[in-house]
């Protein structure tokens, strides 16, 4: 669905032309995350009391959801020291699940409560088994300020 000139929302993401961003999620729902991201990418140029893209991507996914809940959390990661080969078999099965390869090599590896959380250069492997696949590095910093929330 065409959400603004430059914005198309489907299904599992989105992409935006006007910031060249491209996100997709596999095997979860992350589209309160991406709606987040939305928010943020739009508020500065329509303000905070109406953003239309986050308008129209919410009802386009049938999502409710206030500006005010998108708050982000900034969360202190420390990434383990060295990978096991358990960690990395349990990683890749987690892959696996979602039919998908990622760089285990060159990404970075967090343990959390949750499980493990794998932060590679243009994806995020999450401890829900959710993989977020996006086009800019810098996108990994947004996305993870929400991961836990939704």
């Amino acid at each position: 669905m065409q959400c603004e000139e430059k914005l198309e929302v489907f299904e599992n993401g989105f992409k935006d032309e006007k910031f060249n961003v491209e996100v997709r999620v596999f095997g979860g729902d992350g589209r309160k995350i991406l709606l987040a991201l939305i928010y943020e990418m739009y508020s500065p140029e329509y303000g905070s009391d109406y953003v239309y893209p986050f308008e129209c991507a919410k009802e386009f996914w049938g999502i409710y959801m206030d500006p005010s809940e998108i708050k982000g959390e900034e969360v202190n990661l420390k990434p383990i020291k060295f990978m096991t080969s358990q960690v990395r078999q349990k990683i890749e099965s987690m892959a696996e699940e979602l039919n998908v390869n990622v760089d285990i090599e060159n990404a970075e590896v967090y343990k959390t409560k949750e499980g493990y959380l794998v932060v590679g250069k243009n994806f995020i492997l999450d401890p829900k088994g959710r993989l977020f696949v996006f086009n800019k590095p810098s996108l990994a910093k947004q996305l993870l300020k929400y991961i836990w929330k939704w």
